[in-house]
């Protein structure tokens, strides 16, 4: 965890004349934004008019529905752990922005939105999208707020921006009236300084590593904070050197790299069935957490928790935990190693070897489904296709139910940062914009967009968007023709489903060469591999659309309630 940063007015700085959207991109780029996503809208046009005039200019992402910018504004945060920028237009630009809000601020993501808003001179008067937006995006952000002045803009947006990138991160969002924003002003700019890490109590770390060397069965999980406040390093030094077994989840996942020996990903269930301590961090003890009661499987006790958070108010208040520690998560992993080694060393080989045997069996028993030959392709399949053709520094972005749920069993990046998915917020149609900023941010590797059907329908116009910026991405769609996240369960529950049927076999690799990209349909197995190289080699947005097995459901054991 860090402090927010310092504003700072060095004494010879002089007073810069500018309109509003000139000093809002200044600020912007000053916090380290590229780019800005947008949809174009007239509320907005200082926005532009200041990346276009800064020196040097701003890039201007323009998309086709402001979910993408605001999805793609997040996913940056994610990738590069600095605040992302969406500007929206006023009323239902703003509004169809909120969902990736909400799912910003559910996921720690950091990210700045600047919305139009109806001029000041007419508040009140009914003019064109006249809406007070703070107070419905109020309850699914850190802060929203109105720069009522265009002298307000330039310590207004370093105020977002600054509190965007704290921890714990996530989005900000702040509207200027439209006459405001083209009016200008006299600003001193305010200088970006170095955060100063908050220190962990380190009582509270010494008792905690108290608990793990008196644990016979500890297991380390690793979220996405430990991602976002850049401990990912110290997190896998401490996994090295206490040799403790660990699971990833979010973008902690390649924390660990896929095939390292402790990482225990595919023991899940008997690591946080059987373990007697779970230590979680940088991530909440949520639905995907069993809500942090771990242990009690096979006649295992239930085991004690410890929950270790980028800030106090992540620390779980709901779960029963033995331990809690928060700050800056690389001081508060290193502390923790620090205070393990002043403990008498307890061996875990027999705990970790059993853990090392189901992660080996489960890998065999995936080989069968991942080279499945069955003529109704079975999603597994897809990936055993796709895995062996990944780089080590893939991006690989998850859109989608039931299909990326397989995707979560069979993908273990081999490097941090390189996994995007919805997060606990459970978001379809965030994909579109994941692979837009990473296709942006990280130009040399590979960018592959796993969509279910039934979110490719929520965002695959932006493939236009591609086609424009000129950004090659791969997308792979399991197209199953439902939404069997939804299919199955409703079935179980009823023995029957309604509203959970799409069109048989949607061409959907039609629409994308429709748009200007290029694409194709698979049905068969064996084409499945050939067509991911055709999509890498092609260099131009590629979706392989691949018809898979409705009754091959994804086998869960939670349905986030």
């Amino acid at each position: 965890m860090t402090q927010a940063p310092e504003q700072t007015r060095p004494e010879d700085s002089q007073p810069i004349e500018a309109h509003a959207g000139q000093h809002a991109v200044a600020v912007a780029r000053a916090h380290g934004v590229e780019a800005m996503y947008t949809l174009s809208g007239a509320h907005v046009f200082p926005m532009y008019d200041g990346a276009v005039t800064a020196e040097p200019p701003m890039r201007i992402l323009d998309v086709r529905h402001e979910q993408t910018a605001a999805f793609a504004a997040e996913a940056t945060g994610k990738l590069t752990r600095k605040p992302g920028l969406a500007v929206l237009t006023a009323g239902p630009g703003v509004t169809n922005g909120v969902s990736a809000i909400a799912q910003a601020q559910f996921a720690g993501s950091p990210l700045v939105v600047v919305g139009g808003r109806a001029p000041a001179n007419r508040w009140g008067t009914g003019s064109l999208q006249e809406l007070d937006q703070p107070p419905i995006i109020a309850p699914v952000a850190k802060l929203a707020k109105t720069l009522h002045t265009a002298a307000d803009v330039a310590d207004g947006i370093h105020e977002a921006f600054t509190a965007a990138g704290a921890s714990h991160r996530g989005p900000v969002f702040v509207d200027v009236p439209m006459d405001e924003f083209f009016n200008s002003a006299s600003s001193v700019r305010p200088v970006v300084s170095a955060a100063t890490p908050v220190e962990p109590d380190s009582d509270a770390l010494t008792a905690i590593a108290g608990l793990l060397a008196a644990a016979a069965r500890p297991v380390l999980i690793l979220g996405t904070d430990v991602w976002a406040d850049g401990a990912d390093v110290a997190a896998l030094r401490l996994v090295e050197n206490l040799g403790i077994p660990a699971i990833t989840n979010g973008m902690g996942r390649g924390v660990v790299p896929g095939g390292h020996p402790l990482l225990v990903t595919k023991a899940r269930g008997q690591a946080l069935g059987t373990c007697d301590l779970a230590i979680v961090v940088g991530t909440p003890l949520d639905f995907r957490l069993g809500y942090g009661i771990f242990g009690g499987k096979d006649g295992a006790p239930v085991a004690k928790t410890v929950h270790l958070a980028d800030s106090a108010g992540q620390v779980s208040g709901h779960a029963e935990l033995a331990g809690s520690a928060y700050g800056d998560l690389t001081l508060v992993l290193d502390g923790l190693a620090a205070a393990f080694d002043r403990q008498a060393r307890p061996d875990w080989s027999g705990w970790v070897t059993a853990l090392q045997e189901t992660v080996a069996a489960g890998v065999a028993r995936d080989a069968d489904l991942l080279g499945a030959t069955a003529e109704h392709i079975h999603p597994a399949r897809i990936y055993g296709e796709l895995l062996p053709r990944l780089a080590d520094d893939a991006i690989v972005i998850g859109d989608g139910g039931d299909f990326v749920s397989f995707a979560g069993k069979f993908v273990e990046p081999k490097r941090p940062g390189g996994w995007l998915d919805p997060g606990p917020y459970g978001c379809l149609g965030a994909g579109m914009g994941g692979a837009i900023a990473a296709r942006l941010h990280r130009p040399s590797a590979q960018v592959v967009l796993l969509y279910g059907d039934g979110a490719a329908g929520m965002s695959l116009m932006d493939v236009d968007t591609l086609v424009r910026h000129d950004l090659p991405v791969v997308m792979i769609c399991g197209n199953n023709s439902a939404w069997g996240l939804e299919k199955g369960p409703m079935q179980l529950l009823y023995g029957y489903d309604v509203a959970a049927d799409l069109a048989p076999a949607t061409r959907y690799d039609e629409v994308v060469k429709a748009l200007g990209g290029a694409g194709e349909l698979v049905t068969d197995p064996n084409q499945i591999g050939p067509a991911i190289d055709r999509a890498f080699a092609a260099n131009v947005p590629y979706l392989v659309n691949v018809i898979t097995d409705v009754n091959a459901a994804y086998p869960r054991a939670t349905f986030g309630i």
